[in-house]
């Protein structure tokens, strides 16, 4: 039954918006008119004022002038084009220009290379046409020669400027000319020689997951297309398509949009295999020179502190970049000292004479972790940190304004940096020289507020940090590229997100083209990204160990799943919103954990004896009843539980500890806890809930083991305390903490036993949370024990989350045909020619 939700929610989740519909001109007729055309004034009724003809005719001949003057930037476009765009802006010529400057950089590669023509330079190849522009002048000819029975006359596109930034808005214009860039000629030869036998091939072997990235073809008309083959010709085509409902020739047109897309991505793996090349070949120049490597670390460096081996050919693999004038990604495993290695390059780079400024921008809880580890490898780098309250971070950036501080590095966090516009500003208009971002991987969504308001602090370089590169899909990797390298990948924006934004199937499941896409991915980022993890370069860390404990429900936590699923299911089929898809599936993951987490034994009954008894507490005897009442009724069972001990006339109201410890995963955990208390181990439990975090507490002080807890309300101040506090106290047994918290840059080597209480639906966040034990200064081997409550929907949550780590696993290994070419083996050449 489990598996009919878990579908269910899944495809509800896949759910989205279509494409979005191209905007059509009003009337077919403006497909004839002449772009050199001059427009009649409109006449004003007979009846109007003279004087408010007069107004009327000079605000048309303002207009006509701006018409005027923005098509002598853009002379590709007709004025009724341009006039669109100057009414979506309200006539402001500077937001049109640039809106238009973003969508039109091909035109104006074009117009100057076919002034260059008309002087009598010869033109290696034909200069492109905006997309856009392309299709317009495509389908003007196609309706003047209707084909194969198509004679419906065809409405011309009319330039919509909002779909264009959207579909170029992380567009910097820094790659104009490039030859990432280069279309193919619009004309109708080039149309009907070049493409056709192109476009005839795409929809005879397409799967239907290749037709789908076609504009407006949904997976039904795919389906169709695909019972339509063998299309044996070009005519033949025609006559299929043209005789089924819903199949029109705009699908054929259309593909000719996915084969330029490929194209840009095809252009784009050419042009990263070259960077790669040329990276590969400077290695074994160097390696055959004996010399150009940092063999030792940076004298700046902490001398009491050694870098491992890894790590040292992780800071020349970022010196390699960085004189290569590129950005990367140091996307080591967790636990193998990334931080580390980000100092250590940033002290080589002082020793070189660029003493910043830098920025670095981690999470909040990471923070006290940085500032503590540049002061113990780097002492020599005067760091700034920008962090606080409003009027605090006012104050510093005053003092950096003012020149007041001295410093090398500013340290951030991701919310300091963003928080408010004069945040924002000062990292827009301090001239940084690095900006290094911790956990990386939050920078997966190019289309969030934070990945926008990111780009635009005002770096030469970026260097991101992350254990997990790929979490979902690829187009997220896409994102991180385009974060790090944006004058190389921001003018192919939307090709990329079309071809890497589906989900990516189990491997067994792959298609053909599915396949390719990854192997496509694989190109892309080999020049960018340095990957190792601990089984390669860590050969004498302990093992880790994972195991799936199954846990079969109490006997009335069944019947509860059991009810509430069925009332769920009834449901199910009337919700549309994906929104409401992931309550149902929250509702359902509470239910697994624990009972309480929901309300079913303080019933409306009881609910209203205590709120009349709580008008007998002193803080409570004015209130009202009914109120009271409301405030109880959306509390859980433990919740109300609390509630009850705090105040005395409720305080008989409370649960039972029999019902608090009434949970299948309760019973295990017990057992667990107690044989490893046994054994001398030490532990680590996460739970994704915080009110959980309460519960467990109960839990451990019933058994009577010694415990802290970190979450999300922990002040950022006393974390670094508590810490430290269990890495020096051997006697505190357990550390409770919520998986986002303290997921993320802690260290607690100390124990050697990490229990997810309840796994997260991203198997990343999980994968951080293990490695706060699984790193480096490890010496024992460590244990990751997975709760999961048996047949409900926690184990679909898992096999999923094994098919997400499995898109990991194959972008980052390297295929044996392709031995040699992966970022990993340019580090096996600085590992061999460094000595290491």
């Amino acid at each position: 039954m489990d598996g009919a939700i878990a579908a269910a929610l899944l495809m509800f989740g896949d759910a989205g918006g279509g494409p979005r519909k191209r905007k059509l001109s009003s009337s077919s007729e403006e497909d004839e008119v002449n772009d050199d055309q001059s427009v009649k004034k409109p006449r004003g009724d007979r009846g109007e004022e003279s004087n408010e003809s007069a107004e009327a005719s000079s605000n048309w001949e303002k207009q006509e002038s701006i018409v005027l003057k923005l098509q002598k930037e853009f002379p590709n476009f007709d004025k009724q084009e341009l006039r669109e765009v100057l009414k979506e802006h309200e006539w402001m010529y500077t937001e049109a220009l640039e809106s238009l400057k973003v969508f039109a950089e091909d035109q104006d590669v074009q117009c100057a290379s076919q002034s260059e023509a008309t002087n009598g330079k010869e033109v290696a190849r034909n200069q492109n046409y905006s997309k856009n522009a392309t299709k317009i002048k495509m389908k003007q000819k196609i309706s003047m020669k209707p084909q194969n029975g198509f004679n419906k006359k065809r409405k011309k596109n009319v330039f919509n400027p909002k779909k264009a930034v959207e579909d170029s808005e992380y567009d910097s214009g820094s790659d104009a000319g490039s030859s990432l860039d280069e279309d193919y000629s619009s004309c109708e030869e080039v149309m009907e020689d070049g493409y056709k036998g192109k476009i005839l091939h795409f929809l005879q072997v397409s799967s239907i997951a290749e037709l789908t990235l076609i504009p407006k073809c949904s997976q039904k008309k795919a389906q169709k297309i695909t019972e339509l083959r063998p299309f044996n010709n070009w005519e033949a085509l025609f006559t299929k398509m043209s005789k089924i409902n819903g199949l029109s020739e705009d699908l054929i047109w259309n593909c000719k949009t996915v084969i330029q897309e490929r194209d840009v991505v095809i252009r784009l793996m050419n042009k990263c295999e070259d960077i790669s090349n040329k990276l590969t070949k400077q290695v074994t120049m160097l390696t055959g020179n004996g010399g150009g490597w940092n063999r030792e670390q940076p004298s700046l460096l902490n001398q009491s502190l050694s870098l491992k081996p890894y790590q040292k050919v992780g800071l020349n693999w970022l010196a390699l970049v960085h004189k290569h004038g590129l950005n990367g990604i140091l996307a080591d495993e967790m636990g193998l000292g990334k931080t580390i290695q980000a100092i250590a390059f940033l002290a080589y780079l002082f020793q070189e004479g660029n003493k910043g400024p830098h920025l670095i921008v981690v999470p909040a809880s990471t923070i006290d972790n940085w500032l503590r580890e540049v002061n113990l490898w780097c002492p020599s780098l005067n760091v700034l940190c920008y962090y606080g309250s409003q009027e605090e971070r006012k104050q510093i950036r005053f003092n950096i304004h003012n020149k007041y501080e001295d410093y090398n590095v500013i340290v951030t966090t991701y919310n300091c940096a963003i928080s408010s516009s004069d945040d924002r500003s000062l990292f827009r208009r301090l001239k940084l020289n690095y900006a290094i971002f911790d956990e990386g991987h939050m920078l997966k969504n190019m289309g969030s507020i934070r990945y926008q308001h990111l780009m635009t602090i005002n770096a030469r370089n970026r260097l991101l940090l992350t254990g997990t590169p790929v979490q979902n899909n690829l187009l997220e990797l896409m994102s991180l590229l385009n974060f790090v390298m944006p004058h190389m990948f921001s003018s192919s924006t939307s090709e990329i997100r079309r071809m890497f934004s589906s989900k990516t199937k189990p491997a067994d499941e792959q298609s053909i083209y599915e396949k390719e896409r990854i192997a496509h991915a694989k190109q892309i980022i080999k020049p960018f990204i340095l990957r190792r993890v601990k089984e390669e370069v860590l050969k004498l860390l302990p093992p880790k160990k994972d195991r799936i404990e199954l846990c079969a429900m109490s006997e009335k936590q069944e019947q509860l799943y059991s009810g509430l699923f069925n009332r769920l299911k009834k449901s199910i089929n009337n919700l549309e919103k994906n929104t409401e898809m992931c309550n149902v599936m929250m509702q359902l993951r509470k239910m697994a954990n624990h009972p309480l987490l929901h309300r079913q034994y303080y019933t409306p009954e009881k609910l209203k004896e205590m709120s009349q008894l709580m008008l007998k507490e002193p803080t409570h005897c004015e209130a009202n009843p009914d109120l009271i009442f409301e405030d109880m009724e959306v509390m859980t069972d433990f919740e109300l539980h609390v509630l009850c001990k705090q105040y005395q006339h409720i305080n008989s109201y409370q649960l039972d500890m029999d019902l608090i410890l009434d949970s299948g995963k309760f019973r295990a955990l017990g057992c667990i806890l107690s044989e490893l208390k046994q054994k001398g181990d030490r532990v680590v439990l996460f739970s994704q809930f915080t009110m959980m975090l309460d519960i467990l507490e109960v839990l451990l002080k019933h058994h009577q083991h010694r415990y802290l807890r970190l979450d999300g309300k922990t002040q950022i101040s006393e974390r670094i305390h508590l810490i430290d506090e269990f890495n020096t106290d051997m006697d505190i047994f357990v550390f409770l903490l919520s998986t986002k918290a303290g997921g993320l840059g802690i260290n607690l080597t100390s124990a050697n036993v990490v229990i997810l209480h309840d796994i997260d639906c991203n198997p990343y966040n999980d994968k951080q949370a293990e490695d706060r034990c699984h790193r480096v200064g490890q010496t024992k081997e460590v244990l990751v024990i997975k709760l999961i409550s048996q047949g409900t929907i926690e184990e679909s949550m898992l096999k999923i989350n094994q098919q997400k780590l499995k898109l990991e696993q194959d972008m980052t290994t390297v295929d044996e045909a392709d031995e040699g070419s992966m970022p990993a083996d340019i580090a096996t050449l600085l590992k061999t020619s460094m000595g290491l």
